[in-house]
């Protein structure tokens, strides 16, 4: 029954059967203590250098003047 709901609940039993209760709660865990980059907030000088490289190939236009505000579409 792979691919379904009920595939799903009975690969869960199957899996919390073999490994333990906190078979999920383990694989878990383990994603947050392996991370080693520490990300943007770890490294301001980073976080600006990728912006600035986004920014730079960004294919939006250049900043017009006025707001949409100010735009007067035809009748």
């Amino acid at each position: 029954m792979a691919g379904t709901k009920a595939g799903g609940l009975k690969a869960a039993q199957t899996n919390k059967t073999r490994h333990g209760k906190d078979f999920y709660a383990r694989i878990g865990a383990k994603g947050g203590k392996l991370g080693t980059t520490g990300g943007f907030a770890a490294n301001r000088e980073l976080a600006r250098e990728a912006g600035r490289k986004g920014g730079m190939i960004s294919r939006r236009g250049k900043a017009q003047k006025g707001t949409a505000m100010d735009i007067v579409l035809p009748r």
